[in-house]
């Protein structure tokens, strides 16, 4: 029986929902955005903290499990986890065990209660959160994952916070960047792009959250190429 304690976790709980269907356009869109280098690793970023960065990854790693592919969703927000409490999963294991060489990705990888859907928690916070994620351990753990998922979304700490995001945009084929409208200044997102940018990150796109319902598609679309200009 699936562990689903988040009423936020829409595309599982709600399918036919509108907000599901955006949550799967948002994953087509995605996949078009690299016809002959298929996008892999992805993460999900904001500037700031409290721009739902975890409600969306965790979303969107639900939609392409419902499409059939196998996807890991990993917590690595090593300082202040959160990605657990929306699968309802333990967290007294994880990441940092694997990369403290405590235990292998194996003993600690959990089934959330959906199909083709496996997540790995942040585990206990570690002293030195930066240096583990831009150790080797982690690099040589993403090739030993990419040969068992089809797609690994991980979830990061805000970029302007701490800098854990941008270690890891280098290792991903892309970056979702997650931007709650009405909270967030445009010269807050815009240093957050410019972070990105300065290490050769490659930005896929933005999510714009808390957009009111009244807007159009169009129109909604129209506010996120804003918040990218220059």
């Amino acid at each position: 029986m699936p562990r689903l304690i988040n009423n936020q976790l829409v595309t599982s709980l709600h399918a036919q929902s509108s907000v599901s269907e955006e949550y799967r356009m948002l994953r087509t869109n995605i996949q078009f955005s690299s016809i002959d280098e298929p996008i892999e690793v992805m993460m999900v970023a904001s500037a700031q903290a409290g721009e739902g960065r975890t409600v969306t990854i965790s979303n969107l790693a639900v939609t392409y499990a419902q499409e059939g592919k196998k996807v890991l969703v990993m917590d690595m927000d090593l300082r202040r986890s959160s990605l657990h409490h929306m699968f309802g999963l333990r967290n007294h294991t994880g990441l940092t065990r694997v990369l403290a060489n405590q235990q292998a990705w194996q003993e600690v990888v959990q089934e959330t209660g959906i199909d083709h859907l496996h997540a790995i928690t942040a585990g206990p916070n570690p002293p030195n959160p930066s240096e583990m994620l831009s150790s080797r351990r982690m690099k040589a753990l993403l090739v030993e994952l990419k040969e068992h998922y089809d797609v690994i979304l991980m979830d990061t700490p805000p970029l302007l916070s701490f800098p854990d995001g941008l270690i890891i945009s280098s290792m991903c084929d892309g970056v979702i960047l997650v931007v709650q409208a009405g909270k967030v200044k445009k010269d807050v997102v815009k240093k957050a792009k410019a972070n990105l940018e300065r290490v050769k990150a490659r930005i896929l796109g933005v999510v714009l959250n808390n957009v009111k319902r009244s807007n159009t598609r169009a129109e909604r679309g129209m506010e996120e190429r804003n918040l990218m200009n220059k």
